[in-house]
């Protein structure tokens, strides 16, 4: 990452579709799932769901302290922690329901409607979801060779395997569910608790895949 004057790094080398998208140096959490699920926004819709949107937003988490500043001008995102001046509209969301608003949002109504559907990107496709999933997660040291995702759709079980070798790790659920968790909208260890997500393999691969379900969620 490169250093800015504002303080604040830019995600990677490039703006993301023409936005750059910029966190604090020592992001939490929270600051890295709102920078990464923006630019998924910028991906998937264009810079115009970032232009629609221009002021400051702050999101809360709907059962935590926690709290971040949007703050959008000119084709840049700065997303850092804690809110500290009177924003243009507050929202709070569930961060482990793919942002969803929970109760009304304060600040004019076009601006929230703009603010949810930036902070709502669309899903990839489970196979797609899969593919750039384990691209991301080669560098997790113990990765297995090969992940395996199975969903069962109109015509039956249906199989996608990413990767060749001799070790491999299985995960099953519904296409939705298996494209949330490897895009990083939903968190692998909630989406478990579910029911839904079945998964295949030693507890210390059952561990890699988790760190490497964090690393695509929080973009680190």
């Amino acid at each position: 990452m490169t250093e800015t004057t504002t303080g604040l790094a830019v995600r990677g080398a490039d703006a993301v579709g023409g936005v750059d998208i910029r966190i604090e140096d020592d992001a939490s959490p929270m600051v890295r799932l709102i920078g990464r699920t923006i630019a998924d926004s910028v991906r998937a819709n264009g810079r115009d769901s970032v232009a629609a949107c221009e002021g400051t937003i702050a999101v809360r988490s709907h059962d935590t302290p926690q709290a971040v500043m949007v703050t959008i001008a000119d084709g840049v995102v700065a997303v850092s922690s804690g809110v500290f001046v009177e924003p243009d509209i507050s929202v709070t969301v569930d961060l482990n329901g793919r942002c969803a608003l929970v109760g009304e949002p304060g600040g004019a109504s076009d601006l929230a409607v703009a603010v949810q559907a930036l902070l709502s990107p669309p899903l990839a496709d489970w196979r797609e979801a899969a593919e750039s999933f384990w691209a991301a997660a080669r560098s997790v040291p113990g990765i297995p060779d090969m992940l395996v995702a199975i969903t069962e759709g109109p015509e039956g079980i249906d199989q996608h395997v990413v990767g060749a070798g001799d070790t491999h790790y299985v995960i099953a659920g519904p296409p939705e569910l298996l494209a949330g968790i490897f895009s990083g909208a939903d968190d692998l260890i909630a989406a478990l608790s579910t029911g839904l997500v079945g998964v295949r393999g030693t507890l210390s691969q059952l561990s890699v895949l988790v760190a490497a379900s964090w690393k695509v969620r929080y973009d680190v």
